[in-house]
């Protein structure tokens, strides 16, 4: 009776589309099923005839699914293949790319090498059929079937005996012409076959065969159909307006396309062969050559002339464009580039060997065709989409080319006539046309005057859309405290200072009382002062305090370090102040111990190092009076719940072994919740929060900057962009940013322009580098960059040289967003929104200290969440700052700290549950069962003192509190034999492989080796005029994540949701490189990459989207993929409302906008920390609560567009940018999910709400 059960198999095709479908398996045979699929599956709705194949075995349409042993996680898959027609021969043309000259061969050896592919491609599936996604290998253009069938289509151009190189053919070509084309149940046109039957042995351009074949196939083209399909685009288009009423044809017929259409058709299908017909014996695209072909079709009744061709390059230049210089056509990819050239020059382009085109196999070149044909379709239908919006459905079979044409001028859906006759003289501009309005001068400039500057210079084309005035404030002074001795009073006036702001005087109260404060004040409010007179008077009074400062930074402690030295000098008490990090030396590190009284580290350093080994540093622990935690801001996510269970060993050790009992003083700016955050933080009972902010502040303006608001502007993706490099220059927001960086420096205003990445960083100094060179030589050397990577000397070298002045202008990326003092700033420039308002706010803090006016300035990327606060100024400013959270007792981490506190000294449930918490009991029980920590029995609960045992000998080292990675690549200058970089294992394949440009402080090296072994990439400096890309994908395989739906077990029931918390292992795979030009952001090559690919595991909680509820969302023409992306988001974005957590602790599954590969049917969240944190495993149980959160928090949210906002499902922390987002689709897919759930569980209790928000949601 167990087959007679229904049973879901999966199906997917070798390109990654997937189906369930459900069958009995006792009776149904492998017919039944593929008649099903038919039914419900479109690829093979659309395929004629597929065979089955599982684990590379060719399923027998008799045989039963019960014979088959399809377990779990298994698939079958469907393969189209095409019936011989025994009428015909059965050989087929092989292309060599050997010679100019093409060779035959059988079909059988052909058919031979397919299968051998196709086999090596289910192989790929069976090895990884465990992979939510699924990356296929193509097989040329061919689709194998049985062995005994021919590889093709049902139909013929001819007797494929016919040579492609000129040799003698075995028939006339009388006989095959009896033969004509057979376009039934056709996908486009047949571009293999009717490569395979052109023939290179006359001089003519296009000899009586050739051009035959041409009208056969022209005469075939006859409408704006659907790439891939038969049916008419303008008919559909009409039936989708008007429904079965209004527009159709006058004739009955099935196309609407008027004459002019059809003939615009067809000439570009001439050209698009053509063109290969031309590449086939490595010739170029000519105007000489198109004019003596045009002419002879015209002999054969294909009246098509130049004119129709030069209309193809205006309704769409990114597929047609002229040219008078042949470079082009390799920096602009598929794109066919017709060069013009008179015929007497008509032999020189194509003997000369250096000029030939490359040679491509044969499967290149159709795979070329057939995206030029869907990319010039889709353009067109583009194209006629806005004519209907502007002028009514009704109209769509009156217009004519003209009005296309004009429409297209208007609102820029196509190049114009006079860019498309530009083009033909000359596609690429001048470097004196292609820049913006450059200023030359060198006067200086007030932050104030430079924005009326701005206005008229490079901003002068609309990109500034909003400026906010931020007001200026007072200070409020008030005088030095009495409390304080005269040796204070003197450090202070040896540093400019005679009075104090209202915060500090009230800080140093506080302090001097013995009470555990906050400072919580705007930047470059003074903040040190707050604790450093305090702990400098207490040090200097008691001969033998000391006091522990942690900074989440190096840099940081490098900075105070700085300044506590400066104060010092006149002291006569010996304060032996130093810092005890990683870069400090062995030698360093004894005389800290034994001398130290001011201690400077970070909570990696105390975790790791002090306190493993607390008995060395007995003195300093025994007197301890003050912990100072710097920046506490920075402690949040999985860092600070890892800093805040250090800082409870911390304190515990402190009293039981030495007896002390240190205040704690915090500093923090740009927070929402900073008491309740350092309560937490520290584990304190009490905490007194300072934030009546005394400091001054000047006036600030700050500017959002809009490089797309500028006409013409174009898109930075690079496989889209073909526009001239004017348009790409002034529409870069990496080339806008470095424009107003060297504005500043020129102007003599100092300023940091913060960047997202490494690589930008490198960008935009060698872009500005490259304006100043130009404007102001003098000033070349007065840039730099700061990032991390960059090893110790030479980032204390950049520090101290911006302090000094040396340096006026700095790319950076976060790592000077935190209180480093690097001297007054003027400016600060923001490529891109940082993550958080929080983040933009400290960021712009860094310039306008010492009261004087600053700047800011927001350059916005395309992204939808930069151009949304673009449009809606008043969402960026009107914004609160967002809350700092951590989960102190979060149980994973808590049982990783509580290993290595028992360590330290053993572990009392009486004694240790105010440190740790009430989760102290079930964790120390679970660690003994996990064989870490042992127990005296004879001993009640509460007395049992806890000891560890476990095998390693420093637990501490297993336990990395924020993902430092141990495993550096370095980069070696191969010529100086010097170390620019050491870069962590996971970011380093994006920057470092062989022939990658890499960039070092804006000079550009090539990768000349990549030693995996060694882990050395070995690089020489290179004055390149391109960079590089890589081609990756990142994937998150869930363990044990195949099961559609669980069988139901208790607790499933009590938490009321199928969503599963599974360990998952995140891999990237680097599989390529692109090269791309600078100038024009065009990609001229793609290189092939094997790399092995970097993983780490962690932890995710996810839930399966039915078949069903896909349906209903490509039923409705949205973005399925966009819908899962944006319910994803959705649903992070309201997983804070429940668990203390930060957005950043997960991350959700985010679609590669440019990866076509199989994506899985599913919501899923994972942990970003390597090893999880448990974030995923406490979202579990409360999936089903969140996922009618997300859907309220959708239909409440009234915004318009696809891609949302940030309130419902763009999301800060989007690793592809806010991409591909669908937030109907997403509402679609939460309701139908929660159906789901409320169908699964039999019982409506806990989804009352959904119907509310479904019956808001259909108001809406």
């Amino acid at each position: 009776m167990e087959d007679c059960d229904p049973r879901v198999i999966e199906v997917r095709t070798i390109t990654g589309e997937s189906t369930s479908v459900s069958v009995p398996t006792h009776s149904t045979t492998i017919e039944d099923l593929k008649l099903l699929l038919k039914q419900s599956f479109l690829p093979a709705s659309n395929s004629p005839n597929f065979h089955l194949f599982f684990k590379g075995v060719k399923l027998r349409l008799q045989s039963r699914i019960s014979a088959h042993l399809i377990k779990r996680g298994e698939f079958l898959v469907l393969v189209p293949f095409t019936k011989k027609d025994p009428s015909r021969t059965q050989n087929y043309e092989q292309y060599e790319t050997s010679s100019t000259c093409l060779n035959n061969s059988s079909i059988s050896k052909f058919a031979d090498s397919v299968w051998s592919n196709v086999m090596q491609d289910l192989s790929y599936l069976r090895a990884t059929q465990d992979n939510a996604t699924l990356t296929t290998q193509k097989v040329g253009t061919f689709s194998p079937g049985d062995r005994t069938e021919t590889v093709g289509r049902d139909f013929s151009l001819g007797d494929t005996k016919e040579t492609v190189a000129g040799t003698s053919s075995s028939c006339s070509f009388e006989a095959k012409r009896k033969r004509d084309f057979d376009f039934d149940n056709r996908m486009g046109l047949p571009y293999d076959h009717i490569l395979s039957t052109f023939q290179f042995r006359g001089k003519d351009v296009l000899e009586d065969h050739n051009r035959e074949v041409f009208v056969k196939v022209l005469k075939s083209v006859s409408c704006l159909s659907a790439p891939g399909f038969e049916l008419c685009l303008l008919l559909r288009k009409a039936n989708f307006c008007c429904g079965a009423m209004g527009v159709g044809p006058k004739d009955g017929s099935s196309c609407l396309c008027p004459e002019w259409l059809k003939m615009t058709m067809k000439a570009f299908a001439f050209l698009n062969i053509f063109s290969a017909f031309l590449h086939l014996q490595q010739k170029k695209i000519t105007t000489t050559h198109l004019e003596e072909a045009l002419n002879q079709l015209g002999k054969s009744g294909i009246k098509l002339s130049m004119k129709d061709i030069e209309h193809l390059s205006i309704l769409c230049p990114k597929v047609v464009r002229f040219s008078e210089n042949e470079m082009d056509e390799a920096s602009l990819g598929d794109t066919l580039v017709i060069i013009n050239c008179p015929t007497q020059q008509k032999d020189q382009v194509d003997d000369n060997p250096k000029k030939a085109r490359k040679r491509l196999c044969v499967p290149k070149i159709v795979s070329a065709l057939k995206r030029r044909e869907t990319a010039f379709k889709t353009n067109m239908l583009r194209a006629v989409q806005s004519f209907v919006s502007k002028y009514g459905v009704e109209m769509i079979t009156e217009f004519s080319l003209e009005d296309l044409l004009l429409l297209m001028k208007d609102h820029g859906t196509a190049a114009s006539g006079s860019e498309a006759k530009r083009t033909r003289r000359s596609w690429a501009a001048s470097s004196s046309d292609s820049d913006p309005i450059k200023c030359r001068e060198t006067n200086p400039l007030l932050p104030m005057e430079m924005v009326e500057h701005l206005r008229k210079g490079v901003g002068s084309r609309g990109q500034m859309v909003h400026v906010e005035d931020v007001e200026a404030r007072k200070a409020t002074y008030v005088e030095i405290p009495n409390q304080l001795s005269e040796n204070m009073r003197c450090a202070l006036k040896s540093i400019g200072i005679t009075k104090l702001y209202s915060h500090q005087a009230e800080s140093i109260q506080s302090s001097l009382a013995g009470k555990n404060f906050v400072v919580a004040t705007m930047t470059s409010s003074g903040k040190s002062l707050c604790y450093n007179l305090t702990v400098l008077e207490v040090l200097s009074q008691n001969l033998s305090t000391c006091a522990l400062y942690l900074f989440p930074t190096k840099a940081l402690a490098q900075d105070q370090l700085r300044a506590l030295l400066d104060m010092t000098k006149g002291f006569d008490a010996s304060l032996n102040i130093g810092i005890y990090d990683g870069d400090t030396s062995q030698k360093d590190r004894t005389w800290l111990r034994d001398n130290a009284r001011l201690l400077i580290t970070n909570p990696d350093m105390l975790h790791i190092s002090i306190l493993p080994h607390h008995e060395r540093f007995r003195r300093i622990l025994s007197n301890l009076r003050f912990v100072v935690i710097d920046e506490a801001h920075a402690y949040k996510g999985a860092f600070g719940c890892h800093t805040a269970l250090i800082i409870r060993r911390l304190r515990r050790l402190c009293s039981h072994v030495y007896g002390s009992d240190p205040s704690f003083v915090f500093s923090t700016a740009t927070s929402a919740n900073p008491l309740e955050h350092c309560m937490e933080l520290a584990n304190l009972r009490t905490l007194e929060l300072i934030q009546n902010d005394g400091s001054p502040s000047a006036r600030k303006l700050f500017i959002l900057w809009n490089p797309i608001a500028c006409p013409n502007a174009s898109s930075m993706d690079a496989s889209e962009s073909t526009v001239e490099n004017a348009n790409f220059r002034h529409s870069s927001p990496i080339f806008n940013v470095s424009c107003l960086l060297a504005e500043m420096v020129q102007h003599g205003l100092r300023c940091i322009a913060f960047c997202k990445s490494r690589k930008l960083c490198e960008v935009v100094l060698s872009y500005t580098r490259e304006i100043l060179q130009d404007t102001a030589p003098h000033l070349v050397d007065s840039i730099c960059a700061y990032r991390a990577g960059y090893v110790a000397v030479d980032r204390r070298r950049i520090e101290r040289d911006f302090f000094d002045g040396k340096l006026c202008g700095i790319a950076a990326t976060n790592a000077l967003e935190l209180g480093i003092d690097v001297g007054h700033i003027d400016v600060t420039l923001h490529l891109g929104f940082p993550g958080s308002i929080a983040s933009l706010w400290q960021q712009a803090g860094r310039a306008g200290r010492r009261e004087r006016s600053s700047l800011a300035v927001y350059v916005a990327f395309e992204g939808p969440l930069d151009q949304y606060f673009m449009n809606h100024p008043k969402k960026l400013f009107g914004s609160p700052i967002e809350c700092c959270h951590i989960d102190a007792q979060n149980r994973q981490v808590l049982e990783q700290h509580l290993v290595c506190a028992a360590h330290e000294h053993p572990l009392s449930l009486l004694y240790d549950e105010k440190y740790f918490g009430s989760g102290l009991s079930g964790a120390l029980l679970s660690l003994k069962t996990r064989g870490y920590l042992s127990s005296d029995q004879s001993f009640d609960s509460s007395a049992k003192v806890w000891n560890y045992m476990g095998h390693e000998k420093m637990p501490t080292h297993s336990v990395s509190i924020r993902a430092i990675e141990n495993v550096r690549y370095e980069v070696i200058d191969q010529r100086k034999d010097e170390v620019l970089e050491e870069i962590e294992e996971s970011k380093a394949f994006f920057q470092v492989y062989e022939g990658a440009v890499y960039m070092h402080q804006g000079k550009t090296y090539l990768v000349k080796k990549l030693d995996l072994s060694n882990k050395t990439a070995i690089c020489e400096e290179a004055d390149l005029k391109y960079y590089t890309r890589t081609r990756d994908y990142t994937d998150v395989h869930v363990n044990g994540g195949d099961i559609a739906y669980p069988v139901r077990v208790s607790n499933i029931q009590l938490s009321k949701t199928t969503a599963k918390a599974n360990t998952c292992k995140v891999t990237t795979n680097w599989f390529g490189f692109y090269r791309i030009w600078r100038g024009s952001n065009q990609i001229f090559d793609t290189v092939e990459l094997s790399l092995p690919s970097y993983s780490y595991n962690s932890q995710a909680v996810w839930i399966p989207v039915p078949q069903s509820v896909k349906a209903a969302v490509n039923k409705k023409n949205f973005d399925f993929r966009g819908g899962l992306h944006a319910a994803s988001h959705a649903v992070l974005n309201v997983v804070p409302l429940r668990i203390i957590c930060n957005l950043s602790d997960m991350a959700p599954e985010c679609p590669n906008p440019h990866d076509s590969r199989y994506y899985p049917e599913r919501i899923l969240l994972y942990d970003q920390h390597p090893g999880g944190i448990g974030v995923s495993v406490q979202v579990q149980p409360l999936f089903t609560e969140l996922l009618i959160a997300a859907l309220q928090l959708l239909t409440s949210c009234y915004c318009s567009g696809d891609a949302g906002c940030p309130n419902c499902v763009q999301s800060f922390a989007c690793h592809e940018y806010n991409e591909v987002l669908h937030k109907d689709a997403a509402i679609m897919i939460i309701k139908g999910v929660l159906d789901a759930e409320k169908s699964y569980f039999g019982d409506s209790s806990g989804f009352s709400q959904v119907d509310v928000a479904d019956e808001h949601f259909q108001s809406v």
